[in-house]
């Protein structure tokens, strides 16, 4: 056995060990089944087959939304009965370094301090704690609870399909209890909506002319993070720190655009991007120097929020064969630079809220086709619908095809609710402070299931999560032990 095996296994029994020991056995068992979105069948089959187990009542509609019914404990059968949700998908990132498979293998999870993370990939903490914390739940014959219903969807990180695809009256619950929020001192009751916008356009690559030499520019290092959740902390954005190098560079030099390669998922502020470029031999040295000092620029002015950032540019051993037409490279450097990314408003009543925004989120420009994909989001929606215009007329711009779809509602607040007054009293009361009780700019489900049951109490709350949908995904675990408490007070105390 090699000493990395041995480490994996000895850090994997480590975890096993942590308290609450139930719930963190069900995540290191999830986090052995991989579960990419729109990959999901292998994990379907998994909780299906743990419901089933237990012999409790257990469908999969046609969506692949999976429900587990639970009768409540004795005594509480005339409590309201609630409805236990969480999404069963992850976000698959990694470090350009790491050779991971996330079809194939499972997470590789390692203990740090009072964190939880992964060996060079997302965790899966989103939202695999909250999954974890149900199976626990639903295996328990000691915790009291009302009537439960586990509702575990599909596909939220890429379009929130389970949620769009869950029918009314399929649900008998009268509270639901989204687990998926990131921070153990939230009380989530509102979020906001989205939607995706996705530019194609063909082109015919021309032959690179004579002379040239080819040279790769890489912007690595960035942070990263949630598109929703962090948008506001002013962390770099890849491809716009990439678009600015190029399009400042055609300012004083002629190159060739070749290829551009940078971002990924959709609610994922991009790390990464990699591009390519021809340049004749006596401009070569120049351009380099001029890009080093851009570098130095830029990697100052994200030195605090991403203080790992590196812009390098160096030389390939073989000019590239085609180049990008130079009128459309110019069209299309201008037209990155005119997308807006980051906070376009701040919600005018909640001042620390982000009400509308958007994440230039993926940039690819390669063998004659380019992709440029965005998610605008909102808590109101003619403003999201407004932003995601504002993005399609621009890059319409360069001719390109652009589609919006996927789009999603927010989820309206409802700070007067019955669960958000007792679920705040109970707060108060185990930790000796009050909540944060407020909405968020991140996507939850929600909203979507709460078009089909309007009558729905729905809050939403989850232990500390720092930054999800990137490899620097970690899970505290002292925060995993206050969210337990925190849940199985709540279950305890549903009213009649």
């Amino acid at each position: 056995m090699s000493v990395s095996t041995t480490t994996e296994k000895t850090g994997l029994s480590q975890i096993r060990r942590l308290e609450p020991v139930k719930l963190w056995n069900h995540f290191a068992d999830l986090n052995a089944v991989p579960r990419r979105s729109k990959q999901e069948k292998k994990v379907i089959a998994f909780v299906k087959q743990f419901g089933l187990s237990l012999g409790l009542e257990t469908q999969v509609d046609a969506i692949g939304n999976v429900l587990i019914r639970k009768p409540a404990s004795p005594g509480m059968e005339n409590r309201l009965p609630v409805v236990l949700q969480s999404h069963l998908d992850m976000v698959c990132q990694k470090n350009a370094d790491v050779k991971f498979d996330f079809d194939s293998q499972g997470i590789e999870m390692v203990i740090d301090s009072d964190w939880v993370r992964a060996k060079g990939t997302t965790l899966g903490a989103d939202n695999g704690l909250g999954v974890a914390a149900i199976m626990a739940i639903l295996e328990s014959d000691e915790i009291e609870h009302p009537p439960l219903e586990a509702l575990f969807t599909v596909d939220e990180e890429t379009g929130m399909t389970g949620a769009k695809g869950l029918q009314g009256g399929w649900l008998q619950g009268k509270i639901l209890l989204n687990l998926d929020t990131e921070d153990d001192r939230e009380l989530t009751i509102g979020c906001a909506g989205g939607i995706d916008i996705t530019a194609t356009h063909k082109y015919l690559p021309e032959e690179t002319p004579a002379g040239l030499f080819g040279f790769r520019l890489t912007v690595k290092g960035l942070s990263g993070g949630h598109s929703g959740m962090q948008i506001h902390e002013g962390l770099g954005n890849a491809n716009r720190i990439m678009n600015r190098i190029l399009w400042g560079a055609a300012s004083e030099f002629e190159f060739h655009l070749v290829e551009i390669d940078g971002g990924g998922l959709r609610n994922a502020i991009p790390r990464e991007s990699v591009a390519v470029i021809a340049v004749n031999g006596d401009q070569a040295d120049e351009l380099q120097a001029w890009v080093d000092r851009e570098a130095e620029i830029i990697v100052a002015e994200y030195r605090l929020t991403d203080p790992n950032a590196k812009i390098n540019y160096e030389p390939l051993e073989h000019p590239p064969a085609t180049i990008v037409p130079a009128k459309l490279q110019k069209y299309l450097l201008g037209t990155i630079y005119g997308i807006h990314s980051g906070i376009y408003r701040m919600n005018p009543e909640i001042g620390d809220l982000v009400q509308t925004s958007n994440n230039l989120a993926r940039v690819l420009v390669k063998d004659g086709a380019i992709t440029i994909g965005c998610l605008a989001r909102s808590s109101v929606n003619s403003e999201r619908d407004e932003m995601a215009n504002a993005i399609r007329a621009v890059l319409e711009l360069t001719g390109a095809q652009v589609e919006s779809d996927g789009g999603y509602t927010g989820w309206v607040p409802m700070p007067n609710s019955k669960i958000v007054k007792l679920m705040t009293a109970i707060y108060e009361e185990l930790f000796d402070e009050r909540p944060h009780v407020s909405a968020c700019h991140a996507g939850l489900e929600c909203g979507i299931i709460g078009t089909n049951y309007p009558d729905l109490q729905m809050i939403s709350f989850g232990p500390n999560i720092l930054g999800a949908h990137s490899p620097d995904e970690r899970a505290q675990i002292s925060s995993v032990q206050k969210f337990w408490k925190l849940l199985l007070a709540t279950l305890r105390q549903i009213p009649g």
